[in-house]
């Protein structure tokens, strides 16, 4: 065989007179090695089976409704004459999300280190079919659906491939977070971080506490753009999920080895919880009984009051939460918390004095190391973004570094495992090239080739410490993203390079070679064009997909590396 690496387009026989070009693999594998053109490619046929080994049952269940369902093809189970067949197995000789796939004329192999390196592996066998694979149903009767012959042998870098996804500022329905939990898995991200709650909205069902949503996931009008914007939307926005809703998300995230980790804010960020609970507040220094879920975007003052009737509340709420997640992590948010009402606060003031902490700072520790400690009691991680530094970071926590790198490196240091997702770098719903017809522009500008350049691991932790490292994610803020075209545009085509970021052994940024990578996101934009997905353009914005007369807030020049 010969090597050509993850971006060749050579063009192979089929084996029944038909030459199909190789498509071209993203993320990219850490090795793909095709036999020439002249040897006999395997051609998936009425007749194939899938022969799964156990352990890859749901990789079989995929590719029958997924690859099944483009094709045609029953891919039914069990052995079949003449060698016509799709072999799953797990090989625990390798690595645990790592896989084989070798494709002969007669039978195809796929190996993986557990049942998720079978589904990966599954995802690259997709995309050797092409793009009409990644369609719903057959669009062209008689087509041959042709692998060509060779061999990919692959490993992902990090354990930790993240998407954040902000459903609490505009709500997603539950349709399409399941939408993106399929995208997620087509570029072998495994973790879905769910921001549920904030100022703007509350949006999973707690039982015990029913004014959270039937208050907290509805506010009467929305800004309009960013925050600076005169802009309204005075169309009432909600919506939440129930705890049924919420099994079902979880359920199918499983199924394409997707984490999702949700997220309950405190102690800021919680207008909303106080809107409907307005005991939560700080009632001596504030008519929290006058807030309505907050309509604007931004940094809100309203946070959560220091008093034992608060912990008790939100670990009810956590309790609910962790019968609906199995995530060994629930992040807590800690970020953006101001200390002006505990400062003003006699109550506040007096719960410092009376735990001994170090001012309002360590007033936002003592809420998080309650719940660090609350957490780990019951055999789950707290992960918060890197403002939980602030007045002593809680032992085991995680850390989301999101300011930057500097608080991930400080907590990779200390020994705290770590996220990295700076807002500089990895900040999807910042804009993706300079000028006015970008759609309500927000903060630095973010190419595809600058999300292709980033590095999770800065170069000057230790060997040590960039082990804490645990892996890296995009996020995703939706205060200008009010629909799913809006997500789409902002999130896609970057998540593609994005995941190969964070699945693919590169070279260092500045040797990394993005023309290979753009050639084969000509192979991948066909993918995203058979899924439906309203990505930007690489020639820009499309004229629907064009904002103009909304404000946003757009910063010149290059972001810093902090």
């Amino acid at each position: 065989m010969t090597d050509h690496g993850p971006d060749t387009d050579n063009d192979t026989d089929t084996g029944t007179g038909t030459r199909a070009a190789v498509p071209a693999l993203v993320p990219a594998p850490r090795r793909a090695a095709w036999a020439p053109a002249s040897g006999g490619a395997f051609v998936l046929g009425p007749r194939t089976r899938i022969d799964a080994g156990p352990g890859t049952e749901q990789a079989a269940r995929w590719l029958r409704s997924s690859v099944g369902a483009a094709t045609g093809l029953p891919l039914a189970p069990g052995d079949s004459e003449g060698g016509d067949r799709l072999v799953l197995a797990v090989d625990p000789h390798l690595p645990a999300e790592g896989y084989r796939l070798a494709v002969g004329e007669d039978a195809v192999r796929l190996d993986g280190g557990s049942a998720a390196g079978v589904f990966w592996g599954a995802q690259t066998l997709r995309q050797l079919l092409g793009a009409e694979a990644f369609r719903r149903a057959p669009v062209r009767p008689g087509h041959t659906w042709a692998l060509p012959p060779g061999t990919v042998e692959d490993a992902p870098r990090f354990g930790w491939r993240g998407l954040m996804l902000d459903v609490a500022r505009h709500f997603m329905p539950k349709d399409d977070v399941l939408r993106q939990l399929d995208l997620m898995a087509a570029h072998k991200l495994n973790v879905l971080h769910l921001h549920l709650t904030d100022d703007q909205g509350w949006r999973i069902e707690i039982l015990r506490h029913p004014r959270l949503t039937e208050v907290g996931a509805w506010r009467a009008r929305s800004k309009h753009g960013h925050r600076f914007s005169e802009l309204w939307d005075d169309t009432p926005h909600g919506g939440c999920y129930t705890q049924d809703d919420i099994r079902e998300i979880v359920a199918y995230a499983a199924e394409r080895h997707i984490t999702v980790v949700p997220e309950i804010d405190v102690p800021g960020h919680s207008q909303a919880a106080i809107a409907a609970y307005p005991e939560l507040g700080n009632t001596d220094v504030v008519d929290t009984a006058a807030l309505t879920v907050w309509d604007d975007w931004g940094i809100n003052p309203n946070v959560l009051a220091p008093t034992d009737r608060t912990l008790r509340f939100y670990e009810g709420v956590l309790e609910e939460v962790l019968d609906l997640f199995p995530s060994p992590f629930v992040h807590i948010g800690g970020d953006e918390c101001p200390k002006d009402q505990w400062r003003a606060s006699p109550a506040a003031q007096a719960r410092i004095a009376e735990l001994g902490v170090d001012g309002e700072d360590g007033l936002q520790s003592w809420f998080i190391r309650h719940f660090d400690g609350w957490l780990a009691e019951r055999g789950r991680r707290l992960i918060g973004w890197d403002e939980i530094l602030e007045g002593g970071l809680a032992p085991g926590a995680a850390v989301s570094s999101w300011r930057g790198y500097r608080g991930g490196v400080a907590a990779a240091e200390a020994g705290h495992d770590v996220v990295m997702c700076p807002e500089q770098q990895v900040y999807l719903d910042h804009r993706q090239a300079p000028g006015d017809d970008e759609p309500i522009p927000i903060g630095y500008v973010r190419t595809l080739e600058d999300v292709y350049r980033f590095e999770p691991v800065p170069p000057s932790l230790s060997p040590e410490a960039a082990a804490h490292v645990i892996g890296t994610q995009a996020n995703v803020w939706t205060e200008v993203m009010q629909n799913r075209s809006r997500v789409d545009y902002q999130v896609y085509p970057r998540l593609a390079a994005f995941a190969e970021v964070a699945w693919s052994e590169l070279p260092p940024s500045r040797d990394r070679v993005f023309a290979d990578f753009e050639r084969r996101m000509e192979s991948h934009y066909a993918r995203l064009d058979a899924l439906g997905v309203g990505y930007r353009p690489p020639a820009g914005p499309r004229p629907w997909q064009r904002r103009p007369g909304v404000g946003g807030r757009p910063i010149e020049g290059t972001p810093p590396v902090v």
